[in-house]
């Protein structure tokens, strides 16, 4: 290599290392290290779905961490999760402690539970099969009043969302345009729900579906099929091929992660799993990306299974938005594919970064 060639990657080498040794260090802190979170509930008299559909008393159950005086933050989980998965440690532990890029004694920390799961208004609430089929529009708009009716949030500082919760945030951008002054959207792209992806949560469905004993929602016990249909769902399209490979290089560790999986114990009804998994079929946020005008970070992982970026429609859907920047995690033994963007420590640099530069 000619010397000033190598003079000048030395020269990038260094400015890399110092600008690392410049970022902020973000450490895991306790539960206790947090604000107590504390549940509400806001109810809809009449909330119309997307199809015309109308239920009565909408439920959406809600945590807040933090002072509501506080500039607003809104947490969105992802498919089947509840509020309190955005409080773990690998999360909440990254995001919300004191210095931290989310610091909940500087941020009014709002998650909710998203239609369909926990406390908010589900299928297994007595309605089975017979509840309106709602989608991630619905859900969408069920935030906004819950914010704005319920809460008296008229503005955002931020929207940050994983998995299901990215996929609304893209929504959120198009639908509600100005109402955060930014967008953190992960492990999820803003265009049609389509490929495997779809793919697979289909399947996922039709295996609950087609076992006879679903009985067209009207079941006794949970069918079989929805332990095994889930386990091979988390299996393909969750976790991580280099992950898998140190975790099960072996076929005796394989078997015994497949056994340890299907021995756990079922915790989820098999309508709300379909009407969980079912509510992404019409998702397409690419209609309303001209329309964002705020700070987009895009944050995805380059070994996730359902959004693979070797397809390059993130890259071309982000041309679409000005100002958008892609943070696209290498993938490694430490990443799992699509849950990596469950730990904040892969991003929470880039993250105290992006809301630093927002506009005030």
């Amino acid at each position: 290599m000619p010397l000033t060639s190598c003079l000048r990657r030395a020269a990038r080498l260094l400015l890399a290392c110092s600008a690392l040794l410049t970022l902020p260090v973000t450490t895991t802190v306790h539960a206790a290290d947090l604000p107590r979170a504390v549940e509400g509930d806001w109810v809809a008299p009449r909330f119309q779905f997307h199809d015309g559909q109308v239920l009565e008393n909408l439920r959406l159950h809600y945590l807040t961490l933090g002072d509501r005086s506080h500039p607003a933050v809104l947490v969105l989980h992802g498919t089947y999760q509840t509020a309190t998965a955005m409080l773990s440690p690998d999360f909440a532990g990254q995001l919300f402690g004191p210095g931290q890029p989310l610091d909940a004694s500087k941020y009014f920390i709002i998650i909710p539970d998203g239609i369909g799961v926990g406390k908010s208004s589900k299928p297994s609430d007595g309605l089975r099969a017979a509840f309106p089929q709602y989608n991630y529009a619905d859900m969408v708009q069920a935030q906004y009043r819950m914010l704005t009716e319920g809460l008296g949030v008229q503005h955002l500082r931020l929207i940050i969302g994983n998995s299901m919760g990215g996929m609304q945030t893209w929504l959120w951008g198009g639908s509600y345009p100005g109402f955060a002054d930014g967008l953190v959207p992960m492990a999820s792209q803003p265009t049609e729900m389509a490929s495997r992806n779809w793919m697979m949560r289909r399947m996922l469905v039709e295996s609950i579906r087609q076992d006879p004993a679903w009985n067209n929602g009207n079941y006794t016990v949970q069918p079989p099929s929805l332990r095994l249909a889930n386990t091979m769902f988390v299996f393909a399209t969750n976790g991580g091929t280099l992950a898998y490979q140190a975790i099960a290089g072996t076929h005796a560790q394989a078997d015994k992660l497949v056994d340890e999986r299907l021995a756990a114990p079922v915790t989820a009804d098999a309508n709300d799993f379909i009407y969980q998994w079912g509510s992404s079929a019409d998702y397409d946020a690419a209609p309303g990306l001209s329309k964002i005008r705020v700070p987009v970070l895009a944050i995805n992982s380059a070994d996730d299974e359902r959004n693979p970026p070797e397809t390059g429609i993130m890259q071309a859907a982000l041309q679409q938005v000005p100002g958008a920047q892609l943070l696209l995690i290498p993938a490694s033994a430490e990443t799992r594919g699509h849950g990596t963007t469950g730990m904040a420590r892969f991003y929470a640099r880039e993250l105290a970064r992006f809301m630093q530069a927002l506009p005030q």
